[in-house]
């Protein structure tokens, strides 16, 4: 256990950085290390701060930890139901709104999805966090396929089709190509839809992703 800070050390900080910064910081060691490399000593020689200016902002790592789970969740799982809920006119063009979750960090940070995947297998506590967020995610996948009229039983295993393939990817670390994985796009929206996208749709898609 780490050890609670000193009050003399405490009067005598002169910068405290910011929750925000700490936070920056444990995210960036998850990702680099895992969450054992999660340890305020450690932040606090990334930021250059004492160790007592943590204790300004959380009360112990485990309040860390809980706000790095919590940040994960606002993005990855607040961004994936929101690109499922986004305006279309069809199906194709819903699924390549959720699409957008496969090539763009700032929706869904693939980084960090693998990391807290991998926290997980240490954590029962996180994996339970980890399958309500999986659940939460195929439930607006399938809610978007009803919205379309699809019936249930094929409306829940297109979901789940479509949501364990990125699970695959973000899983196995999948590297390809840029051109590679947009030509392949098309076929995509097909296999999870049944229904082949417009050329419209396509082309905003690729817009979207500044892709030509």
């Amino acid at each position: 256990m780490e050890q609670a800070f000193d009050l003399t050390e405490q009067l005598h900080e002169p910068a405290r950085g910011s929750a925000d910064a700490w936070l920056e910081a444990a995210y960036e060691c998850l990702l680099e290390g895992g969450v054992d490399s999660v340890r305020v000593l450690t932040l606090g020689k990334k930021l250059n701060l004492s160790r007592t200016s943590f204790y300004w902002f959380f009360k112990d790592r485990d309040e860390l930890l809980a706000a790095l789970l919590a940040r994960w969740k606002q993005k990855n799982t607040g961004n994936w139901v929101e690109r499922t809920e986004a305006y279309a006119e069809s199906i194709a063009e819903a699924i390549l709104n959720v699409f957008d979750c496969w090539f763009d960090d700032t929706i869904f940070d693939s980084r960090f999805e693998a990391a807290i995947r991998s926290w997980a297998q240490q954590s029962p506590e996180v994996a339970r966090e980890l399958a309500e967020d999986d659940a939460r995610r195929i439930a607006a996948l399938t809610a978007m396929f009803r919205r379309f009229n699809y019936d249930p039983k094929p409306a829940d295993v297109r979901a789940r089709t479509a949501y364990f393939v990125q699970v695959g990817y973000v899983s196995t670390h999948q590297n390809e190509e840029l051109a590679v994985r947009m030509d392949r796009i098309p076929e995509y929206v097909e296999v999870f839809t049944g229904k082949r996208a417009k050329k419209n749709e396509l082309e905003r898609f690729y817009a979207r992703r500044g892709f030509k």
